[in-house]
């Protein structure tokens, strides 16, 4: 009796969602993913998954041994990943959720640099703006902008980002500049649904702090979508400069009001709290600090 492959089929076939998927991912033969998941079941006594003839889904008991088997499964793998780091490699997959606009502009030309420094670790990078469970979705690290929520998690600071109000100078020329933060109440306003202010936007400027209601003309959860919608002088955008500084640069867009400041946005790699930090995460952390550092938006 196998517990540990056991707790590892189970485990395989609810992330993958079906047996057949299970047993594709380790490579056993679907009668033997679905005999250990029997066996687990009957030895524990209790069903752990409905199966019908279009899905599986967990029962109330499966749903609490599942997120234990990860954190059993997950220890394992550091234990073995902390012993070879004796030998000076880290080592396994490293699974990391990164929000996707930062992804794609500025960590996405890092990760081969990371890979050939580090040849026994093995990617899986997930793109999504989305507040992802690191324990319970099974991701070692996520890199997160934006205020930290207070929670169980360690936050380790890589850089900051500065939010810039602006536009295009086609939008301004036809619409003319906001002197002040409540013009934008007479503006087009292109918003950023998931932006943690809402539709309160907060300044700091001369005369000391400034909140304003907007109405936006536009909402959606990609800030790439505000940029475009901006550069074809569709409106103003509050954005943060990682983004639209190119484009700020290039006078493609015009910061507006510079003199009223908003909120700075801390990059942080976050990770579950763990008495000990796995060398494969550790390693990244270090690296995403060091690629990072000296980057300013």
């Amino acid at each position: 009796m196998d517990r540990f492959q056991e707790m590892t089929v189970f485990a395989a076939v609810v992330d993958a969602g079906s047996f057949v998927g299970a047993s594709e991912a380790l490579g056993l033969s679907r009668a033997a993913v679905s005999r250990l998941v029997g066996d687990l079941e009957s030895r524990l006594g209790v069903r752990l998954l409905h199966r019908t003839t279009r899905r599986l889904s967990l029962t109330d008991e499966g749903r609490i041994f599942h997120l234990r088997c990860k954190a059993v499964l997950a220890d394992v793998e550091e234990a073995e990943a902390e012993v070879g780091a004796r030998a000076g490699e880290a080592r396994g997959l490293l699974k990391v959720n990164v929000p996707v606009t930062f992804g794609l502009l500025h960590l996405a030309p890092l990760w081969s640099e990371f890979m050939a420094r580090n040849p026994g670790v093995t990617l899986d990078i997930t793109l999504s703006d989305r507040v992802v469970d690191l324990v319970e979705e099974g991701f070692d690290l996520a890199v997160r902008i934006g205020r930290l929520r207070s929670s169980s998690l360690i936050g380790r600071r890589l850089s900051s980002t500065r939010m810039v109000l602006c536009a295009s100078p086609g939008y301004l020329k036809a619409h003319g500049t906001p002197r002040h933060p409540h013009d934008l109440a007479g503006h087009s306003v292109l918003s950023y649904s998931l932006f943690s202010m809402g539709e309160q936007w907060e300044f700091t400027g001369p005369d000391g702090p400034v909140t304003v209601k907007v109405e936006p003309r536009m909402r959606t959860n990609s800030g790439d979508t505000c940029r475009q919608a901006a550069l074809q002088d569709s409106g103003i955008v509050l954005q943060p400069c990682f983004l639209v500084g190119d484009d700020l640069r290039r006078g493609s867009l015009v910061e507006i009001l510079p003199e009223y400041r908003t909120i700075e946005l801390g990059i942080h790699a976050v990770y579950p709290s763990r008495q000990h930090v796995s060398p494969k995460v550790r390693v990244l952390i270090d690296y995403l600090q060091r690629a990072l550092a000296e980057r300013t938006w």
